[in-house]
């Protein structure tokens, strides 16, 4: 019997075999974070709009578009929250167990532009040296700033 499933499965299209893992298998939105520092050492934190009270200060944040690297997701999130220019870099996170969610998370360099917030997601913005974070700075990002995560 097995024999037989892996003649068919081999006989099947790329396609149609990625169709049907598709279909078995779980499907995930990928949230992607950049730890971005500057050339003084300093984070950049972003107050973000629809975070919870207490916990909504963090680092740029986004979910990846559909065939997008997830470097690229980094730099077109903080272009889009910020519209200063970064270049991500090594990865330093990588998580799994949520729901439907999985997370990553890239330290990122700053390369240019001039800050200037999407007041649709981001009410405030500042670069921060690593210990002296806001106080509603979310706790798993303060891990990811200190290299703990």
């Amino acid at each position: 019997m097995h024999a037989l499933l892996a003649r068919l499965w081999k006989s099947l299209d790329g396609r149609v075999q990625w169709r049907i893992a598709h279909l078995r298998h779980a499907t995930f939105m990928v949230g992607v974070t950049g730890v971005v520092r500057d050339g003084d050492g300093r984070v950049l934190l972003l107050r973000h709009r629809l975070w919870p009270d207490g916990r909504d200060w963090g680092l740029p944040t986004g979910y990846a578009k559909r065939g997008e690297r997830f470097e690229e997701t980094v730099e077109r999130e903080v272009r889009e929250e910020t519209a200063l220019e970064v270049r991500a870099g090594r990865l330093v996170r990588v998580r799994s167990g949520y729901r439907l969610r999985a997370e990553v998370a890239y330290e990122a360099e700053l390369v240019g532009g001039d800050l200037h917030l999407d007041p649709r997601e981001i009410l405030d913005a500042g670069w921060f040296a690593p210990g002296a974070l806001p106080a509603a700075t979310m706790p798993a990002h303060r891990a990811l700033i200190d290299g703990t995560a």
